[in-house]
């Protein structure tokens, strides 16, 4: 039996990418036997199975659970995970530290 994973993407390293966050996305796990070979031309990673690199975007978490039950899938949540951020100022780049010195080496 096939399941699907419910997941919010991470957010963009660019400043471009601010809304991609927000959203949750369904795709499907690949399956053990899923016709997958290797193409000889481009030695690219070829599959027979559609599914796999299918995503369907949602506006929220709920909506995608609910749609997931209504298709009859199995799914599991993957939640996304919270990093901390310190707020600081620009003055502290170049505020003073007791201790010893750090040297950088470029060679």
């Amino acid at each position: 039996e096939r399941s699907v994973r419910i997941f919010s993407p991470s957010k963009r390293a660019t400043q471009s990418g601010k809304n991609d966050g927000r959203m949750w996305r369904i795709d499907f796990d690949i399956l053990e036997d899923g016709n997958r070979w290797e193409n000889p031309l481009m030695g690219w990673a070829s599959s027979a199975d559609y599914q796999q690199s299918l995503q369907i975007k949602f506006y929220s978490k709920e909506s995608a659970i609910e749609f997931a039950e209504r298709q009859g899938w199995n799914y599991y949540v993957q939640e996304p995970k919270k990093s901390k951020f310190v707020k600081k100022a620009y003055s502290d780049n170049y505020k003073h530290y007791p201790g010893k010195l750090r040297m950088i080496k470029t060679k």
